[in-house]
């Protein structure tokens, strides 16, 4: 299960087709392009266990890199697309990369880097630029078989960073070096969700975040097509999904929430009936989101909730999570446990930190002590998440553990709040955060996006708290409401709530 098996088989088959512009890679071209690659990687001076890094947007010869660092043997590290220069910097440094590829479409950003890593071999597709070494032209001089030390290789990604600075999480190569061993993952998508030779596959997020570089990789193993959009738009996605029969999709929910927000009409105006699979993880779905979504797109929604740690996995289907709403599924890979502060399990109904036992192990790179910190006394490790298990085994997680609000010394779960304030139909986004209070030690405060700027006004937040009175105890409810005209997501739909609670503790010149 590699490329290179379905360019000799299928080599004129579509690999990768770029939304955008139309761009189509064959499967003969990947296989060509990603072995030129590995012998430049060798005439670079890297070999097995080393670090290449890729500071692109969605370019069309992500993934021809991305398979060159596979089949040598590399440690790929993708940065964010919307990194500054200190943070690429950063990440670049404490990964130890040896080689970095960007691209033009950031060399605003990437220009600075040669001079602040020149230890590090640079180089920039589509054309040669001062401080950067041509890729196309020294890749094309390459030969175009395999590198005669050829091996698998693995990726490297970095956590969002939502709650800190980004951490990298590493794993040991491949015991089995051969480039063709299936993954866990290819596993899970033959088995689970039906992916085959014939699946064609939308990533509408971008390549660099963990879900959809290994989903997207998957599909290639298997030998089916991936289809990439520059960037996420949701009467585009619908468009996308009509015109290339599309099979198979990987979704965070405010993608779902904005397709929901899409007038009737528009909605109603593409043939999606080609869609068999929809996948959805990264945060807990709001309960009337995915009704919505499973009456519009039918029973074809499958919820899993992992992390880019890959120490367990969870997954439930559309009839499981309809007699089961809410819920995030049960373990398919390593054992769930619900502990308490002491690391010890607590029985179904009671919230405390969700652990799995027996899971793939990982360690955060130079970073021990938070390596440390996500293991408890048996072992078991943690994304830092709070939920509670069913009798029957099921999920459902509650928040993240650094984002619980303390208010009157009552636990107050954002999570909750946030998932039911964008259901409101005047409301594109919504964040909650605990703010320094001097009576209650933290306050509720919701930070909302309407749809129509002209509601960021006093009237429409006492709207929305009456509103939210009735569906809502009163300590839940934001005594505070405040308006952006955009929150801080990343393209990959994770929010960066930590730098809107940092805002309001610095405010008060409070340490959060």
């Amino acid at each position: 299960m590699h490329p290179a098996i379905h360019a000799l088989a299928h080599p004129a088959k579509p690999a990768v087709i770029m939304e955008s512009t139309g761009e189509t890679i064959d499967y003969a071209t990947l296989d060509r392009r990603s072995n030129q690659g590995a012998h430049l990687f060798r005439a670079a001076g890297l070999v097995r266990g080393d670090v290449v890094a890729l500071f692109l947007e969605n370019h069309p010869r992500f993934f021809d890199l991305a398979w060159a660092a596979q089949r040598s043997g590399l440690y790929l590290v993708c940065l964010s697309s919307r990194a500054t220069a200190a943070e690429a910097e950063y990440i670049l440094t404490d990964s130890c990369a040896k080689l970095l590829v960007t691209s033009p479409h950031l060399a605003a950003v990437a220009c600075e880097l040669p001079e602040r890593l020149p230890e590090i071999a640079t180089f920039m597709l589509d054309g040669p630029m001062a401080g950067f070494r041509d890729w196309n032209a020294e890749s094309a001089a390459m030969p175009d078989t395999p590198v005669a030390d050829e091996s698998a290789g693995a990726l490297m990604l970095y956590s969002s960073g939502t709650t800190g600075r980004p951490k990298g999480v590493r794993w040991a190569l491949p015991e089995d070096p051969a480039i063709a061993a299936p993954p866990l993952l290819t596993q899970l998508a033959t088995q689970r969700f039906g992916f085959t030779e014939d699946t064609v596959y939308l990533s509408p997020a971008p390549l660099y975040h963990a879900a959809p570089l290994h989903w997207s990789m998957t599909v290639h193993r298997l030998g089916g097509t991936v289809v990439v959009m520059g960037h996420f738009d949701p009467e585009r996605a619908l468009s996308v999904i009509a015109r290339h029969r599309v099979t198979a999709s990987q979704w965070v929910p405010t993608h779902f929430v904005r397709m929901l927000k899409l007038p009737e009409d528009v909605r109603r105006a593409h043939d999606l009936s080609s869609l068999r699979v929809a996948i959805h993880a990264a945060a807990p779905c709001p309960v009337p989101v995915k009704h919505a979504m499973i009456d519009w797109w039918g029973p074809i929604l499958f919820e899993y909730y992992s992390g880019t740690e890959g120490n367990g996995w969870t997954m439930i289907d559309s009839a499981e999570w309809l007699s089961r709403p809410g819920s995030v599924g049960r373990a398919v890979i390593g054992t769930l446990h619900i502990c308490d502060e002491a690391g010890h399990d607590l029985p179904p109904g009671h919230e405390g930190a969700v652990y799995f036992e027996g899971g793939p192990r990982f360690s955060y790179h130079n970073d021990p002590a938070k390596t440390a910190e996500a293991a408890n006394v048996h072992g078991w490790t943690t994304l830092g998440d709070v939920g509670r298990l069913d009798e029957d085994g099921y999920l459902y997680l509650t928040d993240r553990q650094g984002f619980m609000i303390i208010s009157g010394g009552v636990n107050v779960y954002p999570q909750e709040i946030e998932n039911l304030l964008v259901t409101h139909p005047r409301i594109a986004d919504a964040a909650v955060v605990g703010a320094p209070d001097p009576d209650f030690g933290e306050r509720v405060v919701a930070v909302i996006q309407p749809v129509d700027w002209a509601d960021a006004n006093d009237g429409f937040a006492e709207d929305i708290r009456q509103w939210l009175r009735g569906q809502l105890s009163g300590i839940k409810v934001p005594r505070q409401i405040d308006f952006m005209a955009e929150l801080p997501r990343q393209p990959t739909g994770k929010l960066f709530k930590r730098l809107i609670r940092d805002a309001y503790w610095h405010a008060a010149g409070t340490a959060a």
